[in-house]
C-alpha cells in the first residue's frame, strides 16, 4: 500500500508552486491583454473595452510594409536555420568525437554568443556590415543572425552525437562506408531528433531576434518584430489596437514554432532513450 501513500508537501514545494502559479498567471494575463486589445473597438479607462471587432486584423494586413516584413521574417528564419544546420551539425560531430587540448576553451567560446545579450556585440556587427557594404540588406540580416545561431546548433548537436556509440561508426567503416556515406547514411538518420531540436530552437530564436536585426536592417529588410517596434515607437503612429493586432500575428508565428517543437522533438526524452 506504499504506492498510494501521499507525501506531505514541504514548505519549499509550496513556495515553488505558488511562485510558478503567479508567474504563469501574470504571463497569461499579459498575453490575454494583448489579444483583447487587438479585438477592442476602443479602450478607455475601464477594465474592459467598449466593444469587440476583427477589423484591426484586416487593417493590419493592409498596413504598408507589414506583408513584406512577414515575408522577410520567414526568408531570414529559413535561411539562417538551413545555413546553421549545414555548418553546425558537422562541427558538433567533430567536437563530440575529437578530443583535443583546447576543446573546453572552444566550447566556452561557442557558448558566449548564446548566453551574452546580443546588444553587447550587435553594434560592432552592424558597423562591420556597413563597412563591407552590405548594411541594410537581407544578406546582412541573415549574416548577423548566424552569429548566435550556429553556436546554438553546435551546442545542441554535441550531446546527441555523444549518445551514439562509436561502434556504430566502426561497423559502417568495416562494411566499406567512407566518411561521406557514414555521415549521410548512418549518422544523420540517428541524429534526426537532435537536428529537429536544433532547427526549431534556431527558428524560434531567429524569429524573436530584435537587436541584431534592428541595427542592420532597412525598411525593405526588417523583420516583423522590428516593424512592430517601429510602429510602437512612433508617437504619431497607428492606434494601439492596430499594433496589438500586428503583435498577435507575431505571437501566432512563435506559438506555431513552439507547438511543432514540443510535438516532434523532446531532447531530454530522446537522450534518455539513447542512453538506455
Amino acid at each position: 500500500m506504499s504506492y498510494f501513500r501521499r507525501t506531505r508537501p514541504t514548505f519549499t514545494r509550496i513556495v515553488t508552486w505558488i511562485a510558478a502559479g503567479v508567474f504563469i498567471a501574470f504571463l497569461l494575463a499579459v498575453l490575454f491583454s494583448v489579444v483583447l486589445t487587438a479585438f477592442a473597438t476602443k479602450w478607455g479607462a475601464s477594465w474592459l473595452p467598449e466593444g469587440l471587432t476583427t477589423g484591426w486584423f484586416a487593417e493590419a494586413i493592409d498596413t504598408p510594409g507589414l506583408v513584406n516584413s512577414i515575408v522577410v521574417t520567414f526568408q531570414v528564419s529559413f535561411a539562417v536555420v538551413a545555413i546553421a544546420l549545414i555548418a553546425g551539425v558537422p562541427a558538433g560531430y567533430i567536437l563530440a568525437r575529437k578530443n583535443f587540448p583546447s576543446r573546453s576553451a572552444l566550447m566556452l567560446l561557442l557558448l558566449l554568443p548564446v548566453i551574452l545579450p546580443s546588444l553587447t556585440y550587435a553594434v560592432q556587427l552592424a558597423a562591420l556590415m556597413y563597412r563591407i557594404g552590405i548594411g541594410g540588406s537581407l544578406l546582412a540580416v541573415i549574416v548577423v543572425n548566424l552569429v548566435p545561431t550556429v553556436p546554438l546548433v553546435i551546442l545542441v548537436t554535441v550531446p546527441f552525437v555523444e549518445q551514439i556509440s562509436p561502434d556504430v561508426e566502426r561497423a559502417a567503416r568495416v562494411f566499406g562506408a567512407d566518411s561521406g556515406r557514414l555521415f549521410i547514411h548512418v549518422l544523420v538518420p540517428l541524429l534526426v531528433p537532435g537536428i529537429v531540436a536544433a532547427a526549431l530552437l534556431a527558428f524560434v530564436r531567429t524569429l524573436a531576434a530584435f537587436d541584431l536585426t534592428f541595427f542592420v536592417s532597412s525598411a525593405k529588410s526588417q523583420t516583423l518584430v522590428v516593424s512592430i517596434f517601429g510602429k510602437l515607437s512612433d508617437p504619431g503612429g497607428p492606434p494601439i489596437m492596430l499594433t496589438a493586432a500586428m503583435t498577435v500575428f507575431y505571437m501566432l508565428f512563435a506559438l506555431v514554432g513552439l507547438i511543432v517543437s514540443a510535438r516532434f522533438s523532446n531532447p531530454a526524452q530522446t537522450l534518455g532513450r539513447s542512453a538506455a
